[in-house]
């Protein structure tokens, strides 16, 4: 029982990270409707400064979020205009095509560019209480994992607070249920795309900067936070963006029983018979209404 309880809350602290990764992506995809493939690689780039904030100027990890989020959503800003401001006007079919065809040149471009800044060799951030935290009946609540999971539960909440309740966040919903009213209602739609997006990236940057005391760091990591986000939003449903999390979490504590109870090779097989079930079973996502 201790095992199984110690395996558990391991699932969920791995999902929280899949949850804010996810969270990014599933932003973007509904409101810009573009599937930005090159999204891990903004994890990996959030990764990055973080690891540049620790290894240079000797800051805490948590302490350096200040720096990762505002850091990635410049870029996201700047990828923005330069990049996807030109597809998100297009329709159906046409900007689908387009936007992965652009993501993905751009996700090659951003992992060579970290290759030639960080090398190719692994990196990751040890600090000096990642082995210290509670221990409940046997059962070790690591400080650093209940740190990443508190943050990503404050971070879902104000994103909510903030499309529910806010002026920017309410023009960002109606954008994504119907542009041309939400333009002829008077929303910038340009300003209102640039903002989405860059919020998207800098909640990957937030996943980024726990990959680097969770696991470890490289300038290929990219493709594989974009798929295990791309798995997230299917079991979520692709309308739901706070229901991200929920997922995510899902997905962590599947995992984590399949690489405890079978193997560690079955792992990755364990998340992707999760999401085929999904897809079959319940097409619209677990957290979607029909």
């Amino acid at each position: 029982m201790q095992s199984f309880m110690q395996t558990l809350v391991f699932g969920i602290f791995a999902g929280a990270i899949y949850g804010i990764a996810a969270m990014g992506l599933a932003l973007v995809f509904g409101v810009l409707k573009i599937l930005n493939i090159a999204h891990g690689e903004l994890v990996m780039l959030g990764g990055y400064v973080g690891f540049w904030a620790f290894s240079t100027l000797g800051w805490d990890p948590f302490l350096s979020l200040i720096i990762v989020i505002p850091a990635i959503f410049i870029v996201g800003l700047i990828l923005d205009r330069i990049v996807y401001r030109h597809i998100v006007r297009q329709l159906g079919e046409e900007k689908i095509k387009n936007s992965l065809l652009v993501s993905f040149g751009l996700g090659l471009v951003l992992q060579n560019l970290a290759q030639a800044l960080f090398t190719g060799d692994e990196r990751s951030v040890q600090v000096s209480y990642a082995g210290e935290g509670l221990n409940i009946y046997g059962v070790l609540l690591p400080w650093t994992r209940l740190a990443t999971l508190g943050i990503v539960l404050i971070v879902t909440l104000a994103l909510h607070f903030f499309l529910r309740k806010t002026y920017p966040g309410k023009a960002i919903l109606a954008t994504a249920e119907d542009y041309e009213s939400a333009e002829l209602a008077g929303i910038n739609i340009g300003r209102v795309y640039m903002m989405t997006f860059a919020l998207g990236a800098a909640l990957a940057a937030i996943a980024g900067q726990f990959v680097t005391f969770t696991y470890s760091l490289a300038p290929s990591i990219g493709m594989t936070w974009t798929l295990k986000a791309m798995i997230v939003i299917v079991l979520a449903g692709t309308g739901s963006i706070l229901g991200a999390l929920p997922a995510g979490l899902l997905l962590g504590v599947v995992e984590a029983m399949a690489g405890a109870y079978l193997a560690q090779t079955y792992k990755e097989v364990a998340g992707l018979v999760i999401f085929l079930f999904v897809l079959i079973v319940r097409p619209q996502g677990l957290f979607v209404r029909k």
